[in-house]
């Protein structure tokens, strides 16, 4: 279990001599950004989609990689569309996820391809601030899910859709 950057930094030493490889992201944010995220005055600190926190999250997916073993995560970082999208694109493979969240998880990993959320990833990593970080992903997983499918109006037929705009 990754939840420490000193874990992150030897995950390939860790994944060398493991089974498999999960990162804890709740723990690994609060440890890379030094916020206590039970402290509600220090709340909007806790960021997991920092550069930091993705950079860790890469070099661990890497490492189980490297080492052919399956990387997966546990964590509130699972369970939102967003950076699931973005874990798929670092490479994770399995995500423990809220049961609240589940459909909507499944929905998005089934609208995406990894190329589209490799591309996204390697776009957050080279963002230089956590909500630069939110802005690329907003863009990308747009660009990645099917539009038609959230808007009801997309699906008639252009005739029809033209019909219901002039009432």
């Amino acid at each position: 279990m990754i939840e420490t950057p000193a874990a992150a930094v030897l995950a390939d030493r860790l994944a060398g001599v493991s089974d498999f490889v999960s990162v804890g992201t709740n723990d690994l944010t609060q440890y890379t950004l030094v916020v206590d995220r039970g402290n509600a005055r220090l709340a909007d600190r806790f960021t997991p989609h920092d550069p930091s926190v993705l950079r860790l999250l890469k070099m661990v997916a890497d490492a189980a990689r490297a080492a052919g073993k399956p990387a997966s995560v546990c964590g509130e970082m699972a369970s939102e569309p967003l950076l699931a999208f973005l874990l798929i694109g670092l490479g994770y493979e399995t995500f423990s996820v809220a049961p609240p969240a589940l459909p909507l998880i499944k929905w998005t990993v089934r609208q995406v391809s990894a190329l589209q959320a490799r591309a996204a990833a390697n776009a957050a990593l080279d963002a230089r601030s956590a909500e630069i970080v939110l802005d690329t992903l907003r863009v990308a997983l747009a660009d990645a899910v099917d539009v038609k499918l959230l808007d009801p109006e997309a699906r008639l037929p252009a005739g029809q859709r033209a019909a219901r705009l002039n009432v």
